[in-house]
């Protein structure tokens, strides 16, 4: 009860909103690594994957609030290598890091596969449900964890957390469908996707090490390339529209 009537005061509800829209903001990366592999399902069962998915990271970032006491030990040194000590978090940012960074590097290489081979199969393409969703909740872990530090930063109150996480999910849900398709009817898309989570995984890995990039410059120069990469497919719809 306590926690509600802090959620409903005028500094729980700002407290609130801010962390609701942090949590949408640091969901993007883990929406569109989602996009990318829900793609490789069978088209009947994409609808499905791209939920059950999202539902998954939910369930891994509630089931880590409540246990936030053990998230605050995370960082408490456990390893050191020459001068650099490492904690718990830093292994699992450093592993999700390089999961990530090697996985995006396959699908660039994988999309220009396709290009040269036009010829290859749909069948081929397709992977089998349970691996996508054993990739899904590995990069759902390192990305929830990601997202509790972020919310155990603002606010101490578990009640706000939840709530912001799951309105945030809600809100991904709800638009996971409309960016799958944008980013899959636009290769050149694709290949900016995948190149923000190249720069992701590079970051996590930097965390790791204890260099920390604050986060909203990558998301301005995402949102910065993506702005230009419309205008240029726009630019190249009214020239193939001109020429035809």
């Amino acid at each position: 009860m306590e926690g509600l009537s802090q959620l409903f005061s005028i500094d729980g509800l700002l407290a609130f909103l801010t962390l609701s829209v942090l949590e949408i903001v640091l969901g993007i990366d883990n929406l569109i690594f989602l996009s990318i592999l829900v793609k490789k399902a069978p088209k009947e069962k994409q609808r499905f994957t791209r939920i059950l998915g999202l539902a998954l990271a939910l369930v891994f970032r509630i089931v880590l609030l409540l246990g936030i006491s053990w998230i605050v030990q995370l960082k408490e040194p456990i390893l050191s290598i020459y001068e650099f000590n490492f904690s718990l978090r830093d292994l699992i940012l450093l592993v999700g890091g390089l999961f990530l960074l090697t996985k995006s590097t396959l699908e660039i290489h994988e999309k220009l596969e396709e290009q040269r081979e036009s010829n290859k199969s749909e069948k081929k393409l397709q992977s089998g449900i349970s691996m996508i969703l054993l990739q899904i909740i590995a990069i759902d872990l390192v990305f929830s964890l990601d997202s509790i530090l972020t919310a155990v930063g603002l606010t101490q109150n578990i009640t706000i957390m939840i709530s912001a996480v799951i309105i945030s999910m809600l809100f991904m849900m709800v638009f996971a469908g409309w960016v799958s398709e944008f980013i899959h009817k636009n290769p050149t898309i694709i290949m900016l996707a995948l190149s923000f989570l190249i720069m992701i995984g590079v970051l996590l890995i930097a965390d790791a090490f204890h260099f920390h990039v604050p986060r909203g410059y990558i998301y301005f120069s995402l949102g910065f390339s993506l702005l230009v990469e419309i205008l240029n497919l726009k630019l190249l719809k009214k020239h193939f529209r001109r020429k035809f």
